[in-house]
């Protein structure tokens, strides 16, 4: 499946300055700016009321931006009504009408833009190949799992073949065990049709697993613009580096070489000068030492593949999750000697 045999021209889309005011007191999007490459699947990830959800819904053509500019392939949107901007969104709730089976579903976009009854039965068994619901065209809508109806919806979506595919938390109403598997499938078939794709969610691991890049927001602005994994072995700050995966936070020292805590020292290289700084430690860095840092076993977990331990020490609270330990027989209380595996360490200044 390729994008010139389903249709698809992947665009490009350009925030410039994009602002959107709901009111003189309530900024929701703060002067964004973003460049997204056609074929590209970019994530917008924060927690609740950062903007992410807005600004999808300002490319949708769903809120008209206070100030700014939306292009997609170079052409100004900007004030277009959404049915004129050759992009479609996939809700969180789906959107699908229950009273119409898959077939009415998926057509209707076509329907919207009068093509010919023969063209819609094309687009639409073609749409639900897409997404493995042939063999559900005449079912109803109500009588489908979350997990078909979410593809329903996507397959509504791609059926009018899109210059830019937009999901606002689509996975959200979906298990934890359904969620990464529906997740996985979108990302194959966009990596497929090489579709350009906006990604709202406020799952963490959701965005680091299906995204070419994630934008992280904060407050109505980007806080930091990367790779899955440049965000999290390199945050830009404390708050990337809270909200994107699990971090202890420590104070202590760097000379260039090693960082020190208190009596605990290890070596360390980052293009920084030497200082006080503030340690993001990854959970899975934290080891098990006969000499370290000084810890006290505040509480575990056995989960199975992993352990999870909270310790106390000198510097703060530290959270550790320790894959193929099995169960260590450590209780609360238990003093023991910690070490960080360096990979695992980064440096942000206080």
């Amino acid at each position: 499946m390729n994008v010139i045999e389903q249709g698809i021209t992947p665009a490009s889309v350009s925030l410039q300055a994009l602002v959107k005011r709901f009111s003189k007191e309530s900024l929701a999007v703060d002067s964004v700016d973003l460049e997204i490459e056609p074929g590209e699947l970019v994530t917008l990830l924060g927690p609740s009321g950062c903007g992410k959800t807005t600004t999808l819904r300002m490319i949708a053509g769903l809120e008209r931006s206070t100030s700014g500019s939306i292009l997609i392939d170079g052409e100004d949107v900007t004030r277009l009504p959404a049915y004129l901007r050759d992009v479609t969104m996939v809700f969180q709730s789906y959107a699908l009408f229950p009273h119409m089976n898959v077939f009415e579903n998926v057509a209707y976009g076509l329907r919207v833009a009068r093509k010919n009854a023969d063209d819609v039965r094309a687009g639409v068994e073609a749409a639900l190949e897409m997404v493995g619901l042939s063999e559900l065209i005449n079912r109803k809508v109500n009588a489908l799992s979350g997990g078909q109806q979410q593809r329903v919806a996507l397959a509504r979506a791609l059926a009018i073949r899109p210059r830019v595919l937009l999901f606002d938390e689509p996975l959200s109403n979906l298990d934890a065990k359904l969620r990464r598997r529906v997740r996985e499938e979108i990302r194959q078939l966009q990596q497929d049709l090489g579709i350009t794709t906006v990604y709202v969610t406020h799952d963490q691991e959701e965005a680091l697993a299906i995204s070419d890049r994630i934008v992280v927001m904060n407050a109505g602005r980007i806080e930091q613009l990367g790779g899955p994994e440049e965000l999290y072995t390199a945050p830009a700050s404390r708050f990337v580096a809270d909200f994107i995966g699990s971090a202890n936070f420590l104070r202590g020292s760097y000379d260039g070489s090693h960082v020190q805590l208190g009596s605990y020292s290890f070596p360390h290289e980052q293009d920084v000068p030497p200082g006080d700084y503030e340690l993001v430690v990854r959970p899975e860095a934290v080891e098990f030492a006969e000499e370290g840092l000084p810890a006290v076993v505040r509480s575990n977990a056995y989960l199975g593949p992993a352990n999870e331990y909270w310790f106390d020490t000198d510097f703060g609270e530290i959270f550790a999750s320790l894959s193929g330990e099995g169960r260590t027989g450590l209780d609360r209380g238990d003093r023991v000697h910690l070490r960080f595996r360096p990979a695992g360490v980064f440096l942000l200044r206080r």
